[in-house]
């Protein structure tokens, strides 16, 4: 199996091991999404050779006026910072990109920290998540150009998917559904169509999913109940499949729909409108 089609892991228990394909390589992103417990007084990312800690990063709540994020290396030197991204009791997308320097680290789409490697990357083999969190989704891939930049979430959306969709793939969508939602509107666009629009309709409280071929909409798949809340957080994995795509709904797998248009190298853009505020986007 290639690195970047090691399949995505939905909702694993913690804690949560995993071997890594082919080892890290240059270029390699991993993507982490989750929900911090409410109770969490910590929760560890780690990568391992063997027995040897590549990389350990620990995100601490002692106690709630002293929430403390410590990115450490096992006989290396500690790095901290005493501000943390991942609140708890909420969702949160980490994300680590191998770098031949360096892993570089970003948290909801933004950058956080950077670590200089003291043990090889090519010789890391394992990862492994502890402590209180809830996971949603682990995915390896080998993706350039994966992460919107910052100050381009503005809705309508829409975005390149640079080498189409294959097997394995994974678009991520964080935000905040609006308070007073009519629609939302998702969508894999290709250059004559729309493969898969993936649409939440607030007004008939229905999720309707669709495809779009020479000028005409197909037979659309409709189904109750809704996944999505008004005014709530929510993070949306679209696992595109050998045969179907798979849609997660913060870590519910909620809806499938089978590939109607079946060139995915050709399936190209992601739309994204309608009543949502997005926060991050892996497309």
């Amino acid at each position: 199996m290639a690195l970047h089609q090691q399949l995505p892991v939905f909702n694993p228990s913690v804690p949560f091991t995993t071997p890594i394909q082919g080892g890290l390589m240059d270029g390699m992103l991993i993507t982490v999404s989750g929900r911090v417990l409410p109770d969490a007084d910590r929760f560890s990312v780690n990568l391992y050779h063997g027995s040897t800690v590549a990389l350990d990063l620990k995100a601490r709540y002692e106690c709630s006026l002293n929430i403390e994020h410590d990115t450490s290396q096992k006989w290396g030197y500690e790095e901290r910072k005493f501000v943390t991204p991942f609140e708890r009791g909420q969702l949160f997308v980490l994300q680590i990109l191998v770098t031949l320097g360096s892993y570089k680290i970003s948290t909801n789409g933004k950058p956080y920290s950077e670590y200089k490697h003291l043990v090889p990357f090519k010789s890391v083999d394992r990862f492994q998540v502890d402590g209180k969190v809830e996971l949603n989704l682990v995915a390896f891939q080998l993706a350039p150009h994966l992460v919107a930049p910052p100050g381009s979430l503005k809705v309508p959306y829409k975005s390149i998917i640079h080498g189409g969709l294959y097997v394995g793939k994974v678009i991520i969508i964080q935000g905040l559904i609006k308070s007073h939602p009519y629609r939302i509107v998702i969508s894999l666009r290709h250059k004559h169509g729309i493969a898969f629009d993936y649409s939440p309709r607030f007004d008939e409280n229905v999720v309707v999913r669709n495809t779009y071929e020479n000028g005409i909409w197909g037979r659309a798949d409709r189904s109750e109940p809704m996944p999505f809340q008004k005014g709530d957080p929510t993070l949306v994995a679209i696992f595109c499949g050998q045969h179907q795509y798979e849609v997660f709904v913060n870590g519910e797998k909620a809806h499938t729909y089978k590939h109607r248009f079946t060139k995915l190298e050709e399936i190209d853009v992601l739309d994204i409108r309608g009543g949502i505020e997005l926060t991050f986007v892996q497309a």
